[in-house]
């Protein structure tokens, strides 16, 4: 008769072959638990998972970053002419303006000139053209010196050099950031020593910043200081006279100023 057993029952009855030592279950095949031993031993050994993954191989170690004040002054002091420096200039890559620019911006006018201007930076005609000062400011500019016997076009004692602070136009004609100004420095102070002015015009805020370290053109402007060991004066940029008709009267002030300091420097 089958016999048939509640789950009480068999239960009971897994727990008395528990306690009398059994460890497998009899299968319907039999097992050569010895051949399996023998199998296991000849099996090759398997490497230990430690859970770990393989430590990286170090990365190797990083260049130093340039210092473009550093890069900047070493190629500047290098250069023994204007030719050279702007040679110099043009090979310096280490400005972000040069990438979003169309060209360098270097300078115009007679080099060894006794008056040289020093404006900001280039505008979009300045950029198109490689020119300092040839849009409606630098037209204006013209007009000024002229008013008082200079010309940028001239040679001799009336020839006017001009140049600017960042020789590449900043984005939406921007300001310069002081950064940018402080990385072309050596490019200006290496300029103003190869020009050899008698005396040099700073034009707007930018080029008091970067020659007087100064802002504050309404304050500042009239009165003679020093830049770059030479006699400096301070003046109202033309674009801001553009804006500002109302102050051409100062900056007519100052370019009086300017006339009366080359006649009396030009006396012997």
């Amino acid at each position: 008769m089958e016999e048939h057993w509640d789950s009480h029952a068999a239960l009971a009855a897994l727990a008395w072959q528990l306690e009398a030592g059994v460890t497998d279950a009899v299968c319907d095949d039999p097992i050569d638990r010895f051949a399996a031993a023998e199998e296991a031993a000849a099996a090759p050994e398997r490497p230990q998972i430690t859970g770990l993954p393989p430590k990286p191989a170090a990365p190797p170690p990083r260049l130093p970053e340039k210092d473009p004040v550093v890069e900047a002054s070493a190629a500047a002091g290098s250069c023994a002419d204007l030719g050279a420096l702007r040679a110099a200039m043009e090979a310096f890559d280490l400005c972000d303006l040069k990438r979003g620019a169309k060209q360098l911006v270097f300078a115009d006018g007679t080099p060894g000139a006794r008056v040289m201007i020093l404006g900001e930076a280039p505008g979009r005609d300045e950029d198109r053209e490689g020119l300092p000062f040839v849009g409606r400011a630098g037209q204006l500019l013209d007009r000024m010196l002229a008013a008082i016997g200079l010309d940028r076009r001239a040679t001799g004692a009336d020839g006017v050099y001009i140049t600017n602070v960042l020789p590449w136009r900043p984005p939406q004609n921007r300001d310069p950031l002081p950064q940018e100004i402080a990385m072309m420095m050596p490019f200006v102070q290496r300029h103003v020593q190869l020009a050899k002015p008698d005396v040099i015009v700073l034009m707007g805020n930018i080029s008091c910043q970067a020659a007087l370290g100064k802002r504050g053109i309404t304050r500042l402007r009239g009165e003679f200081t020093q830049a770059f060991d030479r006699p400096a004066l301070p003046m109202f940029h033309p674009a801001f006279l553009l804006r500002n008709p109302a102050a051409k009267r100062e900056a007519w002030a100052d370019l009086l100023t300017l006339r009366a300091h080359l006649n009396e420097r030009a006396k012997p």
